[in-house]
């Protein structure tokens, strides 16, 4: 694991797997989730194919810079963006999902990349999205997995998966390791793994343990809008990945996705949830070799 300044604001932590002469692939996180939650052996298995694999945690997470200058109270956000205060929603965040995107192009700039293939997963995929939109001199492929368009209306969560994601966490390790279990409730039917969870969590935990980054990085994605518009004018290969059993972010926001992106290809994957179960890895890894090669 190596630190990186991507601008004058923030460096990040990342970690490459495989040789930097294959293509390179930027595996962007979501909402909240450290770079360790694109398991180790998921990017080793999709390096063994021929893929140059970078991971990294977002700005507010893990080891990479945090915006601790910039505390959000959630409940005075949601209140704020709920009775339609915008202008004081604003003021809380510092920062949007197009700086987000900077960083991740910022960190193929530090590292000599010119282009790469971009994967994002939920808020990873926005995060994704954006910088082929920004950028799309830069990202060779798109792939966005489980994530929306910013568009309201699609990919919502169900009412318990919404509770799952809004309610407090317990803040000692054992209470929060616990509280992963929680998060079944938007993952695959079929392939769920509660000690899956409860050790991603537990790693999570110890390196590096960071709740208030989560308001900041909530209020970005909450308040950069729609992408419909700037989708319907992106040209680069798009690949959108949605599981069927997903009830954090509907089916719905992958299929708007693909919709909107001129020749976008869409695959929907039985038993698969909001999360990425070993057992559908060999489907995923053959998708994005086959899109990125």
């Amino acid at each position: 694991m190596s630190i990186i300044g991507v601008s004058p604001e923030v460096s990040l932590a990342y970690e490459t797997f495989g040789d930097p002469g294959d293509p390179p692939v930027l595996l962007v996180m979501g909402f909240g989730g450290q770079l360790l939650a694109w398991h180790e052996d998921f990017c080793r298995a999709l390096a063994d194919r021929g893929r140059y694999v970078i991971r990294y945690d977002n700005r507010d997470c893990g080891l990479s810079t945090r915006f601790d200058d910039h505390p959000v109270d959630m409940g005075e956000f949601i209140a704020a963006v709920s009775s339609g205060d915008l202008a004081s929603a604003l003021a809380m965040v510092p920062y949007r999902l197009s700086d987000m995107a900077a960083d991740g192009l910022g960190l193929l700039t530090a590292l000599g990349v010119e282009r790469a293939h971009v994967v994002g997963a939920s808020m990873g995929g926005m995060i994704a999205q954006t910088m082929a939109v920004s950028a799309p001199e830069r990202v060779l492929t798109l792939t966005s997995m489980m994530s929306s368009t910013g568009e309201s209306e699609y990919g919502r969560p169900s009412p318990r998966a919404q509770a799952v994601l809004f309610g407090p966490r317990p803040a000692d390790r054992d209470g929060y390791v616990a509280a992963a279990e929680k998060e079944l409730v938007w993952a695959s039917k079929r392939y769920g793994d509660a000690a899956a969870l409860r050790e991603l969590s537990a790693a999570s935990y110890d390196r590096a343990y960071c709740p208030a980054g989560i308001g900041r990085q909530l209020g970005a994605m909450i308040l950069s809008g729609s992408r419909a518009d700037a989708l319907r004018e992106l040209r680069v290969p798009t690949l959108v990945i949605h599981g069927l059993d997903d009830t954090l972010i509907d089916p719905s926001g992958g299929r708007r996705t693909a919709e909107l992106v001129p020749g976008a290809e869409l695959l929907l994957i039985p038993d698969m949830g909001h999360d990425r179960p070993r057992e559908l890895w060999p489907t995923l890894i053959d998708a994005l070799v086959a899109h990125t090669g």
